[in-house]
């Protein structure tokens, strides 16, 4: 069963609120402009409003579960969590229609234009790690380990690659089907960029998803298949497909928790973010769940099977909001 922690710091600035809040209301009434902050019998503080986070199929699965929990302690707390994409989830942050943007990569210059453009001052929060996950069918049992510039010539522009032998004669003369992330994809920007060197450069015919199951479904589905998501996808599935281990120079290696979290997996191992308007922070909602998902993302990180930080490293990254 989780556990999770209410940090001490965050019940004493809503007990503040609270007592703020009755000065000048009777209990259980909005104050003008902000949630109400309402004590129960047991001293838990409970909150009131709205939370809109959006972004990266990657790290939903850890704000979901963040939220899931979330909504246990505070129920009148309505916490959305939309899957379009790092991206996506950038183009409505940007614009201020999102409180908190999950991302599988670092915010890009363009993207930070935007945001100045209109007012939109943010934090920027590691929650976790990640390896970008090489998959294919499960009666697969030749393509075990490839190198950086074999999936390069696979998946660049312009690859006329459409059969395994095309990649190694000793393999199959059997066809490849591709499956991917789509362009919005902040897994499709990372492995493009470190796989063919330019972010967004990728042949176009393959079966897209942002959902990560689809892309599951159809490499289980398809013998000749291949594709590529998020570690935890793979770790879920792990029954239904086989990973592909990744040459980067050094020899072949598979994404394993401990190959991620060292580096030596290379170059698919990469960082997991949430990116925190900071005007949203001036609602005591979005305060109190930012703080419950630094205090318990280490756990959850690496219950839905990605890779946790040290705890001085969420200390840190919790730091930057206070």
């Amino acid at each position: 069963m989780r556990r999770f922690v209410l940090p001490l710091v965050l019940l004493s600035t809503l007990i503040v609120l609270f007592a703020a809040a009755c000065s000048s209301e009777p209990e259980g009434e909005n104050v003008e402009g902000e949630n109400i902050v309402v004590k129960d019998g047991e001293g838990i503080v409970n909150l009131k409003g709205m939370i809109e986070i959006d972004g990266s199929s990657t790290v939903y699965p850890v704000s979901e579960a963040v939220a899931e929990e979330f909504r246990k302690t505070y129920p009148k707390v309505q916490v959305n969590v939309g899957v379009s994409g790092t991206g996506g989830g950038f183009k409505r942050f940007t614009v201020g229609e999102t409180d908190i943007s999950n991302a599988s990569r670092p915010i890009k210059d363009e993207e930070k234009t935007v945001a100045q453009e209109n007012g939109v001052e943010y934090h920027e929060l590691l929650v976790g790690q990640d390896g970008i996950s090489v998959v294919v069918n499960k009666a697969n049992d030749w393509a075990t380990c490839m190198t950086v510039e074999e999936l390069k010539i696979l998946w660049e522009p312009g690859s006329t690659v459409s059969k395994w032998s095309d990649i190694r004669p000793e393999w199959p003369d059997d066809r490849i089907n591709l499956y991917g992330p789509g362009t919005d994809s902040g897994t499709f920007d990372f492995f493009t960029e470190e796989i063919i060197g330019e972010v967004q450069a990728s042949r176009s015919d393959f079966t897209m998803s942002e959902d990560d199951n689809v892309l599951v479904i159809g490499v289980n589905g398809d013998r000749g298949a291949l594709g590529y998501f998020g570690y935890a996808y793979y770790l879920e599935n792990k029954d239904m497909i086989n990973t592909v281990a990744i040459d980067g120079g050094e020899g072949c290696v598979v994404p394993t928790s401990e190959t991620i979290e060292s580096g030596t997996y290379m170059p698919l191992a990469r960082p997991l973010l949430i990116y925190v308007n900071k005007a949203s922070l001036k609602k005591p909602e979005v305060t109190a769940f930012v703080e419950y998902y630094m205090v318990n993302a280490g756990q959850l990180v690496e219950e839905v099977g990605y890779v946790k930080l040290a705890n001085d490293e969420y200390e840190a990254e919790l730091a930057k909001i206070r």
